[in-house]
């Protein structure tokens, strides 16, 4: 990897180049190249074992590749303090919702993102830092949780939450793992329609989502990476990567997906079954 030492584009938040990430011998995902523009909202789908939330946690900062360049916001992993690239990265994750003490409040937990603790402690906050997580539940109609505590919340409740901690930080990069996952029809439609609106506001950050369903990728939503195995099915632009042809090689049976009013919604197609050239492994 030596030739790509000095070959960067600065604009490119995340630069991937030829990384994996092994465990037991076992590639969890990669080698890969990936790379998410200032401008770009991304999604990662793929089935149960596909290594979404491996590379997800690679974009954070969480782990070291195995192989591999990996850059984000321009600083080599490895060779920088990872404490204060994730400073820089807002982040939604079940590893960090269990990590989350019961009795812990929701203004507490939102506002302490800004120094990256979960709850309170013995940090000093302005007002416009209360103002601006109090605005931020808000926006995502959680302001009446505010007082609650965390072990109250219900499943949507806490996906709201944890976005507005996200977003606490002011990222140039929001990282969403699942963010809809568990969630009932109209918490998913909420929460979806938000997040919709936050990727088509040019003064939000660059965004990278995991989901396992396409119906839940919000509007504005530019680019994808389709995983199967940790080995990229395909990535792009999102029309070009989520068509039937390249999901039903990622999920292993024929699949069709269609696109309507900006949504994607995806099914089993039953009349492939009786086109053996359609099939797929399944």
């Amino acid at each position: 990897m030596a030739e790509f030492e000095d070959d960067y584009d600065e604009d490119l938040l995340i630069d991937f180049r030829g990384v994996s990430l092994v465990r037991g011998g076992r590639a969890l995902v990669g080698p890969l190249d990936w790379q998410v523009e200032l401008d770009e909202r991304w999604v990662i789908i793929g089935p149960n074992g596909a290594g979404k939330t491996t590379l997800m946690r690679l974009a954070a900062a969480e782990e070291h590749p195995s192989t591999g360049v990996a850059r984000i916001m321009g600083e080599r992993v490895g060779r920088t303090d990872m404490r204060d690239l994730r400073t820089m990265i807002g982040l939604t994750s079940s590893a960090l919702a269990h990590r989350i003490p019961e009795e812990e409040t929701v203004g507490d937990l939102v506002v302490s993102a800004s120094y990256a603790v979960l709850g309170r402690w013995r940090e000093t906050y302005e007002e416009i830092d209360f103002a601006q997580a109090a605005d931020l539940l808000r926006r995502l109609g959680a302001a009446h949780l505010a007082d609650r505590t965390w072990g109250t919340l219900s499943e949507g409740e806490r996906k709201r939450v944890l976005v507005a901690r996200a977003l606490m930080v002011n990222p140039e990069l929001l990282l969403l793992d699942e963010p809809g996952a568990g969630l009932d029809l109209g918490g998913r439609e909420d929460l979806v329609g938000y997040l919709g609106e936050l990727a088509l506001s040019p003064d939000a950050p660059a965004m990278v989502m995991i989901t396992h369903h396409v119906e839940e990728i919000p509007y504005g939503f530019t680019h994808a990476l389709l995983l199967d195995r940790g080995a990229v099915v395909a990535q792009g632009l999102i029309d070009d990567v989520l068509t039937s042809e390249h999901l039903s090689a990622a999920f292993g049976q024929p699949i069709a997906v269609d696109r309507i009013d900006g949504r994607f919604f995806a099914r089993r197609d039953h009349s492939a079954l009786t086109r053996p050239d359609r099939a797929g492994r399944g």
